[in-house]
C-alpha cells in the first residue's frame, strides 16, 4: 500500500489538485456535470478563484466555513478553497431543518455560510439566531442581504499560493451524530486523508487516473465525500456529480449516459435498482462497470446474490465511520463472505474487546477498536465524549462484531443503539421526542426492524392516551407528523400501537424485547 511522505508544511487542498496539473494531468477530465466537464486545470482555477474569494470575505485561517450545497462543482470549488487557505469547510446535511443549521452554524461558530438558492429559505428564517454568522454567500439566484458566489468569485485571480498549513492543522470537519442524536463535529488535520484512504482505495476500489466514479451517496456524508471527493481527487480520476436525490430510475440514466467504471451505493439503493429492473421497465447493460461497492448498512446475502445474478457483479460490502475518516473493513475482489463486513484493510490495526478490556475469542462478540493516522483526534467541544472514544492510537467505533475462523467481520450491532438507515445514523431518542409530541401519544419507543428486503428501517412503538383508538389511519397521521418535525428519511416505516412498554423492574425500557 501507498505510503506517502508528508512534509511537515503541508496543504491538502493544494495535494489533491496542483499535484495533478504539475504532474502532467490538467488536461484530465475531473468532474462530470450535467453538460459540463470540468478538467484538472479548470479545478485549480475555480479553486483558486474561490479561495481568494473567501480570503476576501474575512475567511481567516482556522475560521470555519458552512457548506450547505448539493452534489456540484461548487462544492469542490468551496470545500478545496477553504482549505488552500487554511480555513475549515464543514459541509453539513442539506436535508437539515432549519433548528439543525442553528446548531451547525452556534456550534461552528462560522462566519460565513455557502448555500444553494434552493435551500436559502431555511436558512434566512435563522439568520438572528445565528451569534457569530457575518455573510451569507448564495450558489445562484441570490436575493437582497446576500452574496452571489458567481458574481465575487468572478473578480477574483486564478493564482493562489496555499497558505503555511502544517500537516497536523485542522483541514475539514464532518458532522456526525453521538448517542444522544447531537451532532458532534469529528476533526480532521491536513495529513489525515492520506492514512484513512488508501486502504480503501487501493484494497476494495482499485481506483486510478483511468476510472470514473459515480456513487448516490451525497458529498456531505463520509461515504459519499470518500468516493466522489476523495479518492478520484487523490488518484487523478474523475467523478460523475448529480445534484437531486437519485431515483433508481435516474441512476440507471446516469450509468448509460457517463459508463462509469466504479459504481457505490447503499443497500437500500441496489434493492431500488433491482425493483426498477424486475418491474420490466429497463433491462440495462452494466458491462462497462469493474467495481460495486456498497456501505452505509449491512449487505443482505439474498441482495448480493440477486445482483450478481442479474448483472454479473459482485457488490463489495464495506464498513467505514465519519471519525475513522474512511472504510477499514471490506470485502475484496476475490476474498468476499456475502453479508459479513469483510476483513480489516491493510493499514489498520483492529481488535475486539469485551466488557473487560481483553481480547475476545474467535466467534465472540466484541466492540472494535481501531488504530490508524487519520482516524479523527478529537471532537469539537466534546471534551468528555472524546476521551471516552479517542484513547493513545486507539479508536473506539462502538461497533460490536464477531470474526470468524477466517477473520472476517460479522457486525452484531451498535453499543449505543442508534440505528443505520439508508446510510445515515438515526438516534432513535430524537425519534421518540419527536413522536412525542402528538396529543395521542402517551408512550414510544423506537427500534430498527428489517424490512422485506431485510434492510434495517425505524419501527416505533406507542402506548395510546386514553380515548385514542389504534387504526391504520392514525399511523398513517403519526408518520406524517414526524417528518414534519425532523428530517423524513428519520420518521418510522411502521408504528405497532401496544398496550405497554417492556420494562425491567427499575423501570428502565427493555428495547430488544421490541420486535
Amino acid at each position: 500500500m501507498a505510503k506517502y511522505e508528508i512534509p511537515d508544511t503541508f496543504n491538502l487542498a493544494s495535494f489533491l489538485t496542483d499535484r495533478h496539473v504539475a504532474e502532467g494531468r490538467g488536461a484530465r477530465v475531473a468532474l462530470y456535470y450535467q453538460d459540463q466537464r470540468v478538467s484538472y486545470s479548470d479545478l485549480v482555477t475555480a479553486t483558486n478563484r474561490t479561495g481568494n474569494m473567501l480570503r476576501k470575505l474575512g475567511l481567516e485561517m482556522e475560521n470555519r466555513l458552512l457548506m450547505v450545497l448539493p452534489d456540484s462543482p461548487e462544492f469542490f470549488y468551496c470545500f478545496l478553497g477553504a482549505m488552500k487557505i487554511g480555513a475549515v469547510p464543514v459541509a453539513v446535511n442539506t436535508l437539515g431543518s432549519p433548528k439543525d443549521y442553528v446548531y451547525f452554524l452556534n456550534d461552528s461558530r462560522a462566519k460565513v455560510i455557502v448555500v444553494h438558492e434552493s435551500l436559502l429559505s431555511k436558512i434566512e428564517p435563522i439568520k438572528a439566531e445565528a451569534k457569530f454568522l457575518k455573510k451569507i454567500m448564495v450558489v445562484g439566484k441570490a436575493p437582497e442581504g446576500t452574496l452571489s458566489y458567481a458574481d465575487l468569485v468572478a473578480k477574483e485571480s486564478a493564482e493562489l499560493e496555499p497558505a503555511p498549513t502544517t500537516k497536523d492543522d485542522v483541514a475539514f470537519w464532518v458532522y456526525t451524530s453521538g448517542t444522544t442524536g447531537v451532532p458532534k463535529g469529528v476533526v480532521h488535520l491536513h495529513h489525515d486523508l492520506l492514512s484513512f484512504l488508501p486502504p480503501y482505495c487501493e484494497n476494495v476500489s482499485r481506483i486510478t487516473e483511468n476510472d470514473i466514479v459515480f456513487t448516490t451517496s451525497r458529498m456531505f456524508f463520509s461515504y459519499g465525500k470518500n468516493n466522489s471527493f476523495d479518492s478520484p481527487l487523490l488518484y487523478g480520476a474523475g467523478v460523475v456529480l448529480y445534484p437531486d436525490w437519485p431515483d433508481a430510475g435516474k441512476v440507471f440514466q446516469i450509468l448509460e449516459k457517463y459508463r462509469p467504471t466504479i459504481f457505490v451505493s447503499a443497500p437500500s439503493f441496489y434493492a431500488s435498482m433491482l425493483r426498477e429492473v424486475d418491474k420490466g421497465n429497463r433491462r440495462p447493460d452494466l458491462s462497462f462497470l469493474r467495481v460495486c461497492t456498497s456501505s452505509g448498512e449491512p449487505l443482505p446475502k439474498p441482495l448480493f446474490d440477486r445482483w450478481k445474478e442479474k448483472f454479473g457483479l459482485e457488490i463489495l460490502d464495506v464498513l467505514g465511520s465519519t471519525d475513522a475518516g474512511g472504510s477499514y473493513l471490506g470485502n475484496c475482489a476475490g476474498k468476499v463472505k456475502p453479508g459479513s463486513a469483510g476483513l480489516l484493510l491493510d493499514g489498520y490495526r483492529g481488535k475486539l474487546l469485551g466488557p473487560d478490556g481483553k481480547e475476545v475469542a474467535t466467534g465472540e462478540t466484541g466492540t472494535l477498536w481501531l488504530s490508524n493516522d487519520g482516524t479523527a483526534p478529537y471532537y469539537w467541544n466534546k471534551h468528555q465524549r472524546s476521551k471516552q472514544v479517542f484513547q493513545g492510537d486507539w479508536f473506539n467505533t462502538a461497533d460490536r462484531f464477531h470474526q470468524d475462523e477466517d477473520g472476517f467481520f460479522w457486525f452484531d450491532g451498535r453499543e449505543d443503539e442508534m440505528l443505520k438507515v439508508s446510510g445515515q445514523w438515526v438516534s432513535p431518542l430524537e425519534v421518540e421526542a419527536a413522536l412525542a409530541q402528538h396529543p395521542a401519544v402517551s408512550e414510544t419507543a423506537v427500534v430498527g426492524a428489517p424490512d422485506e428486503s431485510g434492510l434495517i428501517r425505524v419501527k416505533a412503538f406507542v402506548v395510546l392516551n386514553e380515548g385514542n383508538t389504534p387504526s391504520p389511519t392514525l399511523e398513517k397521521e403519526m408518520i406524517n407528523f414526524v417528518r414534519d418535525r425532523i428530517a423524513h428519511f428519520k420518521a418510522p416505516r411502521w408504528i405497532d400501537f401496544v398496550q405497554e412498554m417492556p420494562r425491567t423492574v427499575t423501570g428502565k425500557l427493555q428495547r430488544h424485547r421490541l420486535h
